[in-house]
C-alpha cells in the first residue's frame, strides 16, 4: 500500500460541506484515511478574489497507482462542481492536489510528484506540517517542519473555526 499525501481546497459555495463531502468520498474511492489534519482558512494563492479558502491535507493509504489516483480526482472534482476555465488559477469548489506519493519523484504531462508548488505555499505547509512534520521532501532532503521555516509566503493561514450553529 502507497502512503498518498492529498490536500483540499474550496472558496466557493458551503466550503465546508464541500471539505466534508470530498474527504468521504476519497476515503469510499481512494483509500484509507490514517491522518486529516485540522482545516485552515487562508487567502487566496496566485490570484485575487474575495472569498478565502479552506485547505485540509490527508494521508491516505492505497493500492492505486498515481495515474488511478488522478482518474478519480478528476471525477470527483467534477462530482463536486469543479469548473476548469482557461489556464491559471480561480476560484473554485473543489480542488484536490496530490503532494506526495510515497517517496516516488514522478514527471508526466498529467501529474507532477511531489507537488511543485508546495514548499511556496503556506496554505498547503501548515496543515502538512500539522500531520507530518518530519517527512522528508525527496526532493529537497528536508524536513516539511524546515520547508515551512524558509517559506516566503506571505498569505495569510489560521486553523478554520466552524460558525455554524446547531440547534
Amino acid at each position: 500500500m502507497a502512503k498518498v499525501y492529498l490536500s483540499l481546497g474550496s472558496n466557493l459555495g458551503d466550503r465546508e460541506i464541500y471539505i466534508t463531502s470530498t474527504r468521504e468520498a476519497i476515503a469510499s474511492r481512494i483509500g484509507i484515511i490514517k491522518k486529516a489534519s485540522s482545516v485552515y482558512e487562508s487567502e487566496p494563492w496566485g490570484f485575487e478574489c474575495d472569498q478565502n479558502f479552506l485547505n485540509q491535507v490527508l494521508l491516505v493509504e492505497t493500492s492505486l497507482s498515481p495515474a488511478a489516483i488522478m482518474l478519480e480526482i478528476s471525477y470527483l472534482e467534477s462530482k463536486f462542481g469543479r469548473e476548469r476555465i482557461g489556464k491559471g488559477y480561480t476560484s473554485r469548489t473543489m480542488d484536490i492536489d496530490v503532494l506526495f506519493y510515497d517517496h516516488l519523484i514522478l514527471y508526466t504531462p498529467d501529474l507532477i510528484v511531489p507537488h511543485k508548488h508546495l514548499h511556496k505555499r503556506r496554505f498547503i505547509l501548515e496543515p502538512m506540517k500539522e500531520i507530518a512534520p518530519d517527512y522528508i521532501h525527496p526532493l529537497f532532503s528536508i524536513t516539511i517542519n524546515e520547508i515551512a521555516h524558509t517559506c516566503t509566503d506571505t498569505c495569510k493561514v489560521w486553523k478554520y473555526e466552524s460558525v455554524k450553529i446547531t440547534e
